[in-house]
């Protein structure tokens, strides 16, 4: 898993690195990686020499960052612009060196720009862009380059004017974000949450993380971490020669009714796509379920089902007197569970979300942003993994909070980011399918907070398959998960 680190850690780690190297060598480090990584990028348009390059520089070491790659890029034959946002106040040896390799301060950007360097606010920076500022971002885009294509934007660090720690992005009185969208972000030395997640993470686009030393420097525990394929490989279950049915797991689904069959149908298709050897189902949509899915063992309730290793419930369950004593039974037993849709109304409408805190097997809840609301009495807000981890410690259970960057929380503070999200999920029925999956892991033995990352990053790539660049559905999304676990051996 790759860490991600806040503000304050990362402040203190360089100032602890800093004060091992020479005055300005770690700024040099920075801008050696972002002269090269710039350097990349042009040569796909073209080549360095020649090139038109736009610095927009605010004041601080941000700017510098970019200053310096400007003259290392000017050195090598680049035509290199300069627009300081706050003459007077830039990094006075960095705009030295732009101009001893030929750059040039300027008051407007040239008419062709291949490439523009976003260096106006760092890691330091709060509120979004000032109006100047982001009348300057929101020109980026008309701007083009030798090849007639669009000029490429690389932000330094971070894109300009989002909030670092959290990752919420401020509108504009026209209701856009006021912050750079970036190709290409260059981090220095660690990730950041605003790279990672909520809105200002789209703006990032591609994000190149620059070794400048700093990793022995970062200390205590990351803000989250970003869930990667050998993450969910590693803790994939390995079946063995001696493996069988009930040795590799089984999960019980409580979902559907007869008046929403299609939700059991879906959760039980994510169940059967995950490792364990057998499913288990019970409720309404039993005649459903076995119509479509034969392997499974099918009862009317809960208490009917057998034994299991993990349940899942609520999908489509509905919310009357006997779904919450379907909900009830599922709660009694001493296994993991998944709570999910219905099973979420029915702990708030129901008032049994007292029974969650004394229970002793792990719990997983997976609120959207709506049913988060209905937990909690607010939406998630501005911070999105601080308000997962409020929900975790409040209900004692780890908390799957879907979007486009799912969040994972557990009770103990820890956090986990999916980034394999695609807004193709925002489909009926896709929940479901995650939910079964989910179940489905967790009853194969994993840790819920590992089941809970596994489940949403191979949800992703199964959303991110099925779409194809069109519209989805469930149905594609569950048959898409088969071919992306089939990789996992």
């Amino acid at each position: 898993m790759r860490p991600v680190w806040r503000v304050a850690d990362v402040r203190a780690a360089e100032a602890g690195l800093m004060a091992t190297l020479p005055s300005g060598a770690l700024m040099q480090r920075a801008a050696a990686g972002l002269a090269r990584r710039c350097a990349l990028l042009l040569a796909d348009r073209g080549g360095v020499y020649g090139a038109r390059v736009l610095l927009l520089v605010g004041s601080g070491d941000n700017g510098g960052d970019a200053l310096y790659a400007g003259a290392r890029l000017a050195r090598r034959g680049a035509a290199v612009d300069v627009l300081l946002l706050t003459p007077g106040r830039a990094h006075a040896d960095g705009l030295a060196a732009l101009r001893a390799a030929g750059g040039r301060v300027v008051d407007r950007p040239s008419a062709v720009v291949d490439l523009v360097l976003d260096g106006i606010v760092g890691i330091g920076g709060t509120g979004g862009l000032r109006e100047t500022a982001d009348q300057l971002a929101g020109s980026l885009a008309e701007r083009v380059g030798r090849d007639g294509t669009r000029a490429t934007v690389v932000a330094v660090d971070v894109p300009s004017g989002v909030a670092v720690d959290t990752g919420h992005v401020p509108l504009t009185g026209a209701g856009r974000p006021a912050a750079v969208r970036a190709d290409v972000t260059v981090a220095f030395g660690a990730l950041k949450p605003a790279l990672v997640v909520g809105p200002a993470a789209p703006l990032a686009g591609q994000v190149d993380l620059v070794d400048i030393g700093l990793t022995p420097w970062l200390r205590g525990s990351p803000a989250l971490r970003v869930t990667e394929w050998s993450d969910v490989a590693d803790w994939w279950p390995a079946l063995g020669v001696s493996s069988e049915k009930y040795s590799r797991g089984v999960v019980g689904v409580a979902t559907g009714s007869a008046t929403y069959p299609g939700a059991a149908v879906l959760s039980v298709g994510g169940a059967l796509a995950g490792p364990t050897g057998l499913v288990r189902y019970a409720g309404g949509a039993r005649a459903e379920v076995v119509r479509q899915h034969p392997s499974v063992i099918a009862t009317d309730r809960v208490a009917d089902a057998g034994r299991v290793q993990a349940w899942v419930c609520g999908s489509g369950l509905g919310t009357g007197e006997d779904s919450a004593a379907e909900l009830r039974a599922v709660l009694a037993a001493p296994v993991p569970v998944v709570l999910d849709a219905d099973a979420l109304t029915l702990l708030v409408d129901g008032k049994l979300a007292d029974r969650l805190r004394g229970r002793d097997a792990p719990i997983v809840v997976t609120p959207h942003d709506r049913e988060f609301a209905r937990l909690c009495g607010e939406m998630p807000g501005e911070d999105r993994v601080a308000a997962a981890l409020r929900l975790a410690a409040w209900m004692n259970a780890v908390v799957l909070l879907k979007g486009d960057r799912t969040i994972v929380g557990t009770p103990d503070g820890r956090a986990y980011v999916n980034p394999t999200g695609t807004p193709a999920l925002a489909t009926g029925g896709t929940g479901d399918v995650l939910a079964g999956l989910l179940g489905s892991l967790l009853a194969a033995g994993l840790a819920p907070e590992r089941a809970a990352a596994a489940a949403a990053y191979l949800h992703g790539l199964a959303g991110r398959e099925a779409a194809g660049g069109g519209p989805v559905t469930a149905p594609d999304v569950a048959a898409a998960l088969r071919p992306v676990l089939a990789r996992l051996g």
